[in-house]
């Protein structure tokens, strides 16, 4: 069976499930300008990040690149960067390959206008046309081979592993089969189960991928390491443990279920963008909601479907992320944020191939413009990039 969705063609081919916006500072300094610009403008998202200045070259470059790989994401129709006019990132590079997609982006410079209030009105006109812009663009159909899903688990619990996971995994395997792309990060919640994913890599689990697999857990434990401590301190978190996971290995192997069984092609950087990348990849990303939405976002994913346990309300600002909650109490308590109750398969409702097509099915629906819960309630602002060394 085939399957397509209606989504926006991009000049670049990519195609969008949404057509917006995207105020871009490119500094922390930038961001109550942008704020404001996005409150006054409707059909605007912005990335409200903290980075951008007094970091080291290394990180400097890690979040121009993340920017411009949001910069790119299919579900944005237009660009308008906020620069404050002295900082790290390298604004030029930033606004040059954004442009190089074929959408249109416009940048603002607050010194060079004058101050916070002129670059306001001045960024309010520029993202008013944007959108006026953006908003004749009409959806098309195409493949769903086009489609790009990320995937991540929070606020886990037992059950997550147990339904919420496998019903992602069963997902994941499907879009694979029909020729799409899924990608999956959480390095630090490969600990202990860095093997089994290895031995899942294309080449097996001594080859250059599943080397790279164990390559990126170890620096992960390195880092936590170089300043003396252990990364199982904090992983699993006080609310794993009180939901039930005793062990980071124990939460790792929950976590990997979700990536279903499909072998793993390749393992990409945190800033990277998918280009013509195919089947199943690891993003080297953390667990922490705020970066690995943006880490995962920067891929070009039309969404992301997130699997939670406990409870976790929250999204990003250009990609839809569709909850599927294991636990039935929880979805029963926290029914406003949760999008699927796969905890139907915990109390023997259904089985994880029923609530995997169901998945599957509100997926399509939200591809073809149907709003996340998250979107609804307008809770998808919070994110941040993640970033290797100190501000300085």
């Amino acid at each position: 069976m085939s399957y397509t969705f209606m989504g926006y063609r991009r000049p670049d081919g990519k195609y969008g499930a949404r057509n917006l916006v995207a105020v871009i500072p490119s500094v922390i300094c930038a961001t109550d300008v942008a704020q404001a610009i996005v409150r006054q403008v409707q059909g605007t998202v912005g990335y409200f990040h903290h980075q951008g200045c007094c970091q080291l070259p290394i990180d400097l470059t890690r979040v121009t690149d993340t920017l411009i790989s949001l910069g790119k994401s299919p579900n944005l129709a237009a660009v308008l960067v906020v620069s404050l006019g002295c900082e790290g990132t390298d604004v030029e590079r930033l606004c040059d390959e954004i442009a190089a997609t074929g959408k249109p982006v416009e940048v603002i410079h607050i010194q060079e206008l004058g101050g916070t209030s002129r670059a306001i009105q001045e960024g309010i006109d520029k993202a008013q046309a944007l959108v006026m812009q953006a908003s004749g663009l009409q959806r098309e159909e195409t493949d769903i081979s086009n489609v790009i899903m990320s995937i991540k688990c929070g606020a886990s619990d037992t059950t997550s592993g147990m339904a919420s996971n496998c019903v992602i995994g069963y997902v994941a395997d499907k879009l694979v089969d029909l020729g799409a792309t899924v990608v999956f990060g959480e390095t630090t919640e490969f600990l202990g189960g860095e093997h089994i994913l290895a031995n899942r890599a294309v080449g097996g689990y001594d080859g250059p991928v599943g080397q790279k697999i164990l390559e990126i857990v170890d620096r992960m434990e390195k880092r936590a390491k170089a300043i003396g401590e252990d990364m199982r301190g904090g992983q699993p978190t006080p609310g794993n443990i009180a939901g039930g996971l005793s062990s980071i290995e124990e939460k790792s192997l929950g976590a990997i279920v979700k990536s279903g069984h499909r072998p793993i092609q390749g393992v990409l950087e945190y800033p990277e963008f998918i280009t013509d990348q195919k089947g199943l990849w690891i993003k080297d990303a953390p667990g922490r909601e705020p970066e690995i939405l943006t880490g995962m976002a920067a891929t070009g994913a039309q969404f992301m479907m997130f699997s939670t346990g406990r409870g976790a309300p929250q999204g990003f600002p250009s990609m839809p992320v569709i909850k599927i909650c294991g636990n039935p109490n929880t979805y029963e308590h926290m029914g406003h944020d949760m999008d699927l109750n796969a905890g139907r398969i915990i109390t023997g409702e259904k089985t994880i191939d029923q609530v995997g097509e169901e998945a599957f099915e509100l997926m399509l629906k939200v591809l073809n413009g149907q709003m996340t819960k998250n979107e609804a309630l307008h809770y998808f602002s919070t994110m941040d990039i993640y970033c290797l060394g100190p501000v300085i």
